[in-house]
């Protein structure tokens, strides 16, 4: 590549030289290297063009269902560390669907971008394709391309596609680990908690992971998945809801009491960090008082948050009643992680399984997941306008609308009796009634 380069400069120099004498070779050379410099840029101006599409090739998924939670908690049940032997090799067998949910969470979640998975059946090896729509400023998309083939003991990358352009695979890693120090993302403290894998077997139906997990395994994980700067955040509002828990008069307290001084300290540390910031600021906010809501201790998300100060346990109750506040702020949680689609179908889905054999069905509770979901998205798409609503003053009925008289506690059997089912005309008239009232909030308009 330099030998050609100078053979370049060489040769425009020898002809910008044969026709104008009197510039002589060293303004010959000058504008050579102005000629190839110009060449270059435009170069990359053209690479550009054809790297950024004016529309994602990956579309926003709608068609999380309750049936994928689910399968996603079935999973989790069978394959927690907590109860396996250390180091005993363990099987974890992942559907295509499975994996194309996995990974729209993840690229929702560090990058606000849209995936895909497909596996690829007749052709040996099996192959594995993922596609991704990462949104850039100015309305732009960086739609990009990579295909793993099995290769031994692991999968190998070999093609990857920006757009138009194909890159080398070597350089796309090295883009990526890039990307993702540049985001927050810790790459390699990502790698070295899955030192516990040791086989990753693609087939054309599904991806087969082999590993054995060592007793610090989860904690390993939740390490490398939450950034120094997530643990600030967090210890901030933990530090502040245990002062306002400690002003508190008797055994509860409402939300709408715990939302505004949370995100009036968002707002002071995100002060001229602009709408990014304020949304991380709120999401931690949210996360911190739903895992006091549940009566969760921090140190199930961040290692060592158990030093951290500890807020005075309350009720948390939103319209006078402690679960729909966790609805609320589960479902807030959720949609301010990866969006809407998977936060509602978490709440049909918690539902359901009440309806299975908990608490039963409850139209009631289905507000308080929807009116958590509209909020949580709000809290991270418009955070400057929630945190306004919020500090001019809020009120439980600011938050959600009331629900009293809703059906509840239907069992899986006068549910289908009454309403159909998920989907049937009575169950949809009232779901869109429930959004009728969501949508009568100013908040939520």
């Amino acid at each position: 590549m330099t030998a050609c380069i100078r053979r370049s400069i060489l040769a425009v120099a020898d002809s910008a030289a044969m026709r104008m004498p009197s510039m002589g070779w060293l303004g010959a050379l000058v504008l050579a290297l102005v000629a190839l410099l110009l060449a270059l840029v435009l170069a990359v101006v053209v690479t550009a063009a054809l790297a950024v599409d004016a529309a994602p090739a990956v579309a926003a998924r709608d068609d999380v269902s309750p049936a994928d939670v689910d399968r996603a908690v079935a999973l989790l049940r069978r394959h927690d560390p907590r109860e396996a032997p250390p180091r005993a090799l363990r099987w974890l067998a992942l559907g295509e669907r499975d994996l194309d949910l996995l990974a729209g969470h993840a690229a929702q979640r560090a990058l606000g971008a849209h995936a895909r998975v497909q596996l690829h059946g007749g052709a040996q090896p099996a192959r594995a394709t993922v596609r991704a729509s990462v949104p850039l400023p100015g309305a732009r998309w960086l739609n990009v391309e990579l295909q793993w083939r099995q290769a031994g003991a692991w999968p190998v990358l070999e093609r990857v596609r920006v757009g138009r352009v194909p890159v080398p695979p070597a350089l796309a890693l090295a883009a990526a680990r890039w990307l993702a120090a540049s985001r927050g993302l810790p790459a390699d403290e990502v790698l070295r908690a899955l030192d516990d894998v040791e086989r990753v077997v693609i087939t054309p139906q599904r991806v087969v992971v082999g590993y054995r997990p060592a007793a610090d395994t989860l904690a390993r994980l939740r390490a490398a998945l939450v950034t120094s700067a997530q643990q600030a955040r967090l210890r901030a509002h933990a530090e502040r809801l245990a002062a306002v828990a400690s002003g508190v008069r008797g055994d509860e307290v409402s939300l709408a009491a715990l939302l505004p001084p949370l995100f009036a300290l968002a707002a002071q540390r995100s002060a001229g960090g602009g709408a990014g910031d304020a949304a991380a600021e709120h999401l931690a906010a949210l996360l911190v008082l739903a895992l006091y809501a549940t009566q969760r201790p921090l140190s199930l998300w961040v290692p060592g948050a158990d030093v951290w100060p500890a807020a005075r346990p309350l009720a948390v109750t939103l319209h006078g009643r402690h679960d729909w506040a966790l609805h609320f702020l589960v479902s807030a949680v959720v949609a301010a992680e990866a969006g809407t689609p998977l936060a509602d179908a978490v709440g049909l889905w918690k539902e359901i399984d009440d309806a299975r054999g908990g608490s039963g069905f409850s139209f009631a509770d289905l507000a308080a997941d929807r009116a958590g979901t509209r909020f949580g998205e709000l809290a991270v798409r418009e955070p400057l306008r929630v945190r306004d609503a919020l500090l001019r003053g809020a009120t439980d009925a600011d938050l959600m609308p009331d629900a009293r008289d809703l059906p509840e506690f239907l069992t899986d059997a006068q549910f289908r009796r009454r309403f159909g089912g998920v989907g049937a005309p009575a169950y949809e008239r009232l779901r869109e009634a429930i959004e009728t009232r969501l949508a009568a909030l100013p908040l939520y308009r």
